[in-house]
């Protein structure tokens, strides 16, 4: 028992033995486990191992990365209320200590609950197309001797432990740290009324996202759905991003919130478990609105869960229904596409390759679902800044008002194009999808020619300006609406639209750099990327694109000289980029061809000969 307790605390294994130890331990038995616990194991790894959550194949990697990446907030937010509890001036006494005010406590709370609602509201979201069989189960698992009743069993079953387990992942580490950080008058209560707060909230936004999709998927059916499936997850994501990033707008008007009782009260989820933690929290003490919000949100989460109890098997029968029969086809071709086409021919890919590899990506993004999850990622998440840059909530008299933020206009259509060009890049550039490689190897070679090669990139790199320009000029165009008087000036309109294809043209340039492969038909990376440096790039990187409109338009707007200026300077930029690509893909064209059994390590150091 104690060198088990010691190989835990080391992390170690066992010591190596000779084969004629291992011999005599004899044959090793596999654990006996029924077939329902065998059914809920693979939908689990199903979870985790298919091409939306893991492309590359290295689902495991991944699961830790993103367990880490979800319980770790909390935590850090936990560390840092130490000295905000704790303040080195003025000197406080050890025994009372220096407490913040109450309602600065009131947010520390809304905000662990509004996390545990937005991360598991945002999990259940992305994987919610693997909660309902597809035809890979209909044509494996239905050959085999399992009852249906078995396989329904076994999928519920992993579907609850998949949720369980991201709630306590989400949850667990906190509480670790703030009993010491917070210096709470009454331990247990503030234990309970966390625990119970935040478990709370995010079981609500994961059981009445599978409430919803279980109704949807039962009355609308499963070919409806599909079609506005990633509408619904788009929008459900912007959403709850949203709330987390205008939490500190919103801390400012929770007193004003909660004290007046509004409506609005009574419609926010996170408020209601907030009453929860708080109810526990002071006891009797505390405000009646508390009590009143706590008795809503326990109603709200069992009407949900009962409502995803009765929906969910409806669901699940017709999603299987739908799959023996089968979906109809039909011809998308219209004649405004055939029209539009002819004029992208006759500008913009004129070009034959690049004009197969346009068309190529365009079907390529209208047929795989996996591909259009990534752009409603990215999506979702520019809409949610540009909505937290945008908007502001402002007190006065007691009374909260809303309020759109100058600079936040400035700078939406160049937020908004960064993240389009960016879930553009990532479903580009995927590897999850090599099938259709070897004809771009047959016709053009490994690698290819320079200028078929620089015809296949300029083609992604066309599509990407194309999306991201209509979109960003688009929404410049919508924002107009909301804007005050001094950005809806001529001046200011063609700056702001300068600003919007200059930063198209130049973000295509910097993302695709690097990029030496047709789209869709990239390999998986030998060496797993990290995902702190990924993001430490975007935390670096972005801040400066948010800020440079809005530092720039108004000098843009004093004259027509400076607007001439800015397109000159971003034409140069252009043409640099423009260059170092090509010398990039010359270089990538002008190496040896591999094997398809060959390894390229010894070329990554020239060594190859």
């Amino acid at each position: 028992m104690a060198e088990n307790f010691q190989r835990l605390l080391t992390m170690s294994g066992p010591d190596a033995l000779s084969l004629n130890a291992q011999a005599a331990l004899g044959a090793v038995h596999a654990p006996d486990r029924s077939q329902t616990a065998v059914l809920m194991r693979h939908f689990l790894e199903r979870f985790f191992n298919h091409e939306t959550a893991s492309p590359d194949g290295d689902a495991k990697a991944r699961l830790v990365l993103i367990a880490c990446a979800t319980g770790l907030p909390g935590f850090v937010v936990a560390l840092y209320l130490w000295p905000v509890y704790h303040p080195m001036w003025p000197p406080c006494s050890l025994a009372h200590g220096c407490p913040p005010p109450y309602w600065l406590q009131v947010n520390h709370h809304l905000f662990y609950v509004l996390y545990s609602f937005v991360a598991m509201g945002i999990v259940t979201v992305f994987e919610w197309d693997l909660f309902f069989p597809d035809l890979l189960d209909l044509f494996v698992l239905k050959t085999l001797p399992i009852p249906d009743g078995r396989v329904f069993r076994a999928r519920v079953a992993a579907i609850v432990v998949f949720m369980l387990g991201f709630l306590f992942d989400t949850n667990i580490l906190a509480p670790v740290v703030l009993p010491a950080a917070t210096d709470p008058p009454n331990l247990p209560r503030f234990i309970a009324g966390h625990l119970l707060a935040v478990m709370g909230s995010g079981l609500f936004a994961a059981v009445f996202v599978l409430a919803l999709q279980g109704v949807l998927v039962a009355a609308l059916g499963d070919r409806l759905f599909r079609r506005l499936s990633l509408l619904l997850q788009g929008l459900m994501i912007t959403l709850l991003l949203m709330l987390l990033l205008l939490f500190p707008v919103l801390s400012g008007a929770v007193p004003v919130f909660l004290k007046s009782g509004s409506a609005l009260v009574v419609c926010f989820p996170p408020f209601w478990f907030l009453g929860v933690y708080q109810r526990l929290l002071e006891g009797p003490a505390a405000l009646p609105i508390y009590g009143q919000l706590a008795q809503i949100g326990g109603m709200a989460l069992l009407i949900s869960g009962g409502l995803a109890v009765v929906a969910y098997p409806l669901a699940y029968v017709r999603r299987v229904r739908q799959l023996v029969v089968g979906a109809s086809t039909r011809d998308t071709r219209t004649r405004s596409a055939w029209e539009l086409n002819k004029f992208l021919h006759w500008t913009v890919v004129r070009d034959p390759v690049r004009r197969a590899v346009f068309h190529f990506i365009s079907q390529t993004l209208s047929r795989v679902q996996r591909y259009r999850i990534y752009l409603v990622l990215y999506g979702g998440a520019g809409l949610s800044v540009v909505a937290a840059g945008i908007l502001r909530l402002t007190v006065a008299h007691g009374r909260v008002g809303m309020d759109v933020s100058a600079d936040g206009l400035r700078a939406a259509t160049t937020v908004i194009a960064f993240w389009v060009i960016a879930g553009l890049r990532v479903a580009l550039v995927s590897p999850g999808n090599r099938q259709g490689s070897w004809v771009f190897r047959i016709v053009h070679g490994r690698p290819p020619q320079f200028r078929p090669a620089m015809e296949q990139l300029l083609a992604a790199k066309t599509w990407v300006l194309l999306v991201s320009g209509t979109v960003s000029c688009a929404a410049c165009l919508a924002l107009r609406a909301i804007a005050p008087a001094q950005l809806r000036s001529g001046a200011a309109m063609a700056s702001e639209l300068l600003l919007a294809a200059g930063t198209c043209l130049l973000l295509t340039d910097l993302f695709f750099l690097s990029v030496r492969v047709v789209a869709f038909s990239g390999e998986a990376e030998r060496e797993q990327p990290s995902l702190a440096a990924a993001v430490l790039k975007y935390m670096l990187f972005f801040p400066v694109v948010a800020a440079l409109p809005v530092a720039l338009e108004p000098w843009i707007e004093g004259s027509a000289r400076h607007w001439w200026i800015a397109a000159a300077v971003m034409g140069v930029l252009h043409w640099e980029l423009r260059r170092r690509h090509s010398r990039n893909v010359a270089e990538h064209c002008e190496q040896p061809a591999l094997e398809d059994d060959e390894e390229d390590f010894p070329m990554r150091l020239g060594l190859r000969y």
